[in-house]
């Protein structure tokens, strides 16, 4: 079972999004919570696998509950505006993806299970305008810690920046899934960085990669790589 904490202030969406989540076979709702502080002690406390946070909330906002929330359990952020700036703040906390509440039910269901896998997602309306601002928000710099990468290591870095999954690198590389997950989280260590999506944004603004892959969708995951 995916364990999931559903943070939103409003009473009636979070009691949806539980309804939605608990539809599943494969997924459980181990707690809710209305503001950012809350879902913080809750992850703590219960240490569920993904966090669907909302970003506006009294108090610590979901931002900042997901920069609290690093190297605890993945958070995946479901906010109703698309917004430059939110997506700036969720990414750079180290969320694992940025989901629109627009979402379709399945579509969430989903995500939340990439997210829980290692894996993560963008809502297609932002991946494509975020990956250009990132990559040229910053001159192509050689960043800290490149330098200690492997080759593999190197390769597998180009390959987030490509917002290829676990899956994809292994078969585009030609090893194990397991093999790909050992690689991420050595990248991450060495880069001093908190999540995949981190990662390929960092490849982007270094100019290791091109470009994004085309199934608009960018791998990430802060505690499981």
């Amino acid at each position: 079972m995916i364990r999931v904490v559903v943070a939103d202030d409003h009473a009636a969406i979070r009691a949806g999004l539980v309804m939605i989540l608990d539809d599943a076979d494969d997924v459980e709702v181990v707690g809710e919570a209305a503001d950012g502080a809350t879902a913080v002690r809750l992850a703590k406390r219960l240490a569920p696998d993904v966090v669907l946070m909302d970003i506006r909330m009294p108090g610590v906002d979901g931002i900042e509950a997901t920069r609290q929330l690093g190297g605890v359990c993945d958070v995946l952020v479901l906010t109703t505006f698309d917004l430059d700036e939110y997506v700036r703040g969720a990414l750079r906390a180290g969320a694992a993806g940025f989901l629109l509440k627009s979402v379709e039910a399945a579509a969430l269901v989903d995500a939340v299970r990439q997210v829980a896998a290692g894996d993560g997602v963008l809502a297609p309306s932002v991946t494509r305008r975020v990956m250009r601002e990132f990559a040229s928000a910053a001159p192509r710099v050689r960043p800290a810690g490149l330098d200690a990468l492997t080759d593999r290591e190197v390769e597998v870095l180009r390959c987030l920046g490509e917002g290829l999954t676990n899956h994809q690198i292994g078969r585009k590389l030609h090893i194990g899934e397991t093999t790909v997950k050992t690689h991420v989280s050595r990248v991450l260590t060495k880069l001093g960085l908190r999540s995949r999506v981190q990662a390929a944004i960092l490849a982007q603004e270094a100019g290791v990669t091109g470009g994004q892959g085309g199934d608009g969708q960018v791998s990430g995951g802060a505690a499981r790589p």
